[in-house]
């Protein structure tokens, strides 16, 4: 199997970084004191599963949309774990923007040919520019037929891993 050329986006709100209620905001977990904002934990599975992804691909991204003082938060939770040096992840790599549908920018600019995201409305920007998107974490309503639904670490790792299998890359 190839995968050169292989590029993972993955979001880190309700898909890294847990906390947040299905149907929540993606930043109820950074309320409150930085104590318990640190204290969030992983999504379930989410930093063994990146680990075992990051060898498969050319690179790895985080791509998530918040604010300044949410992206400070962010930086610190993934330093506060370990996240680069636990996952392979290079501390670097990791975008930010202000609007979900920015994210599509950036991942046209990776080169970006597989993405993780809890919001059918990031994937819908996606289309046409990232070939295999997967729909991660409880939905209120099913996945459209074009968007690959994976409510687990375990499910989107195998469905990631399937794809790789299955189709070239994209450059």
């Amino acid at each position: 199997m190839n995968t050169a050329g292989s590029r993972l986006g993955v979001d880190i709100g309700r898909v890294i970084i847990g906390g947040a209620a299905p149907g929540g905001g993606d930043t109820q977990f950074f309320s409150g004191d930085t104590a318990r904002m640190l204290a969030t934990p992983a999504v379930p599975g989410a930093l063994e599963a990146l680990a075992r992804l990051v060898p498969r691909f050319e690179q790895v991204w985080l791509v998530s949309k918040c604010g300044e003082r949410v992206q400070r938060h962010t930086r610190q939770w993934l330093d506060h774990h370990a996240f680069a040096a636990r996952t392979g992840i290079p501390r670097e790599h990791l975008r930010f923007c202000l609007r979900r549908p920015e994210k599509a920018v950036h991942c046209a600019e990776l080169g970006i040919t597989h993405f993780v995201d809890d919001k059918p409305d990031v994937h819908e920007a996606l289309r046409g520019i990232v070939p295999h998107r997967f729909l991660f974490g409880p939905q209120p309503a099913p996945a459209p037929p074009w968007l690959h639904h994976t409510e687990t670490w375990d499910a989107a790792e195998a469905a990631i891993l399937r794809s790789l299998d299955q189709a070239p890359a994209r450059r």
